[in-house]
């Protein structure tokens, strides 16, 4: 494959990641019952009542978490938004990146347990959801995924792809 080929497909990646991220926040962004109906705080219940945390994040969850649920809420919501556009638009890609893989791994720890017993493979399995988009933005953070299809600020990278 050439260095252009490779860019647009890190691209294409990139994209894709940033259009599902936009998925995740428009309703919470243009709707109220994520935010400030309850809508946060029924997936923070569930993942608490259903085993979902690892057992060092219950007491975050809920002593931490849910008190302060409204705010955690919007920044979800807005989190999403900005890290999906600037995935689609190619800009501040790093930093969104660092972002999303926090927020990625910040839902595994609390949501993704698989049970104390499982076996090893189990706690794989059960972080698919999370792990796979943490580690397209681990993908992101280290390649040049602002090379093509982007709106990067700034001078151009010393080497770009060739056509």
């Amino acid at each position: 494959m050439s260095q252009l080929q490779d860019s647009r497909a890190l691209a294409f990646l990139r994209i894709s990641v940033g259009v599902f991220f936009l998925i995740f926040a428009q309703y919470k962004v243009f709707g109220t019952q994520f935010t400030l109906h309850g809508g946060f705080q029924f997936w923070i219940n569930k993942f608490l009542a259903e085993g979902g945390a690892y057992p060092f994040m219950i007491a975050v969850l809920r002593d931490f978490v849910l008190p302060h649920a409204t705010p955690i809420a919007f920044l979800v919501a807005y989190g999403e938004l900005a890290i999906g556009l600037a995935l689609i638009l190619g800009v501040l890609v790093r930093p969104a990146s660092i972002a999303g893989v926090i927020f990625m791994l910040t839902l595994l720890v609390s949501s993704d347990y698989p049970g104390a017993s499982a076996p090893l493979w189990q706690y794989f399995g059960a972080s698919l959801s999370h792990s796979i988009f943490a580690l397209c933005f681990l993908t992101f953070l280290f390649g040049d995924a602002e090379a093509v299809w982007s709106l990067r600020r700034g001078k151009p990278r010393s080497n770009p792809p060739q056509e």
